[in-house]
């Protein structure tokens, strides 16, 4: 199912007119909204709100079209990488490699089991953790790295899987912006040892609040993962704690939202790539650096991101003329107030820095209209003149 155009706003003005948001979210797609509406109906009419078969079902869905055989729903993206570093029994003594162009919940994880997040600098022209920066960065400490698939852009994960078994250290995939994008004939999150996903209300695969899932080829990993997000508890048997564990299970409600748009994700996602190119080609003639798939990977535009030297002006310029605009992110994870103690001051990893004071993320999402690409593109033109 293709998002139809939204209605038209009160007194007969098409959207495509007026101003541009940054994003549509479903209430705007009367069709799609019915549906979801419906599956929560569902699970309120049972009372059936925490794991069972809304929960169950969408975990089946998932972890088949990531084609992996494990896929368990836990309560965020953040927790996702918790859980995840903790089935390793990564902790106190431990580093991760972590980007540091990517959101702060990346390394959050890292802080909350205990373990240190290792930054390491990007590649300036993807903006994606390397090869060549993960192995300049090893050392006898290092127990796992977290290469990030960053606005929906793969990493280069046959080299970085290579250079991990080498060097004897976990990966763990954070794919919470890059939901079924393709890694040669896998699919992002099922190459490493374990993958977590997002599903923020925003993400390609959103839901109506905050949700993740680990989705693994491991076995044992997943049985872990499963203990971790219910109190230690197996599924069936109540107050058999087998070890400490939390509260971090996928609520039925976001399940059966997510499990009703997974049916589309694979449609909406070229959706996305096709809007991706076609605005690529409308702004071609600027002096913008415009994103692309990475090298042998994939993009599935979760955020559409420029760059530019002045990104500020565009940004007050663009919303002048009505469009909305973000930036994703606006400081290197290591230079913000919450990793001051990594001692990396300003001039550390310099690529990130660069691109945290360049980038700016335009709207796009699947169903935006001809009419509000080309309106898009023309506001863009206007601010940055040829």
């Amino acid at each position: 199912m293709s998002f139809p155009a939204p209605n038209p706003a009160p007194g007969g003005t098409h959207p495509a007119r007026g101003p541009i948001p940054f994003v549509r979210l479903d209430s705007a797609y009367p069709e799609l909204f019915e549906q979801l509406m419906d599956a929560v109906r569902d699970v309120a009419s049972r009372s059936a709100f925490t794991l069972g078969d809304a929960v169950e079902g969408f975990e089946e869905d998932f972890a088949r079209f990531c084609g992996a055989p494990h896929a368990i729903g836990v309560s965020s993206g953040t927790e996702a990488l918790v859980l995840a570093l903790r089935a390793l029994e990564v902790g106190p003594g431990d580093e991760v490699l972590v980007p540091a162009n990517s959101f702060i919940a990346t390394a959050e994880a890292v802080t909350l089991v205990g373990a240190t997040p290792r930054f390491v600098d990007v590649d300036p022209a993807t903006g994606l953790i390397t090869p060549e920066s993960i192995a300049a960065a090893l050392n006898p400490k290092v127990r796992c790295v977290i290469p990030v698939h960053l606005y929906g852009a793969t990493v280069d994960m046959e080299a970085v899987t290579a250079l991990a078994r080498v060097a004897g250290i976990a990966v763990v995939e954070d794919a919470c912006q890059a939901h079924g994008a393709s890694i040669g004939t896998d699919r992002a999150g099922a190459v490493g040892d374990l993958g977590c996903f997002s599903f923020y209300p925003t993400k390609n695969l959103g839901g109506w609040g905050d949700g993740g899932a680990v989705v693994t080829s491991d076995a044992e990993l997943a049985d872990r993962v499963r203990l971790l997000r219910a109190h230690g508890e197996q599924p069936g048997r109540r107050h058999s704690h087998r070890i400490p564990g939390t509260t971090a299970r996928l609520d039925a409600v976001q399940a059966a939202v997510l499990r009703v748009k997974l049916r589309h994700l694979e449609e909406w996602n070229e959706a996305r790539r096709a809007l991706g190119a076609r605005l690529a080609g409308l702004l071609a003639h600027l002096p913008l650096e415009l994103p692309s798939p990475p090298p042998e990977g994939d993009h599935v535009y979760h955020l559409y991101v420029v760059r530019t030297d002045r990104r500020d002006e565009l940004r007050e310029l663009l919303q002048a003329d009505g469009v909305s605009t973000a930036i994703h992110y606006p400081t290197p994870i290591h230079l913000t107030a919450a990793y001051a103690d990594v001692g990396l001051g300003r001039g550390a990893l310099p690529v990130a820095e660069a691109l945290a004071g360049s980038i700016l993320s335009l709207p796009l999402w699947p169903g935006m209209s001809d009419a509000t690409l080309e309106q898009l593109a023309e506001s863009v033109g206007r601010a940055v003149p040829a």
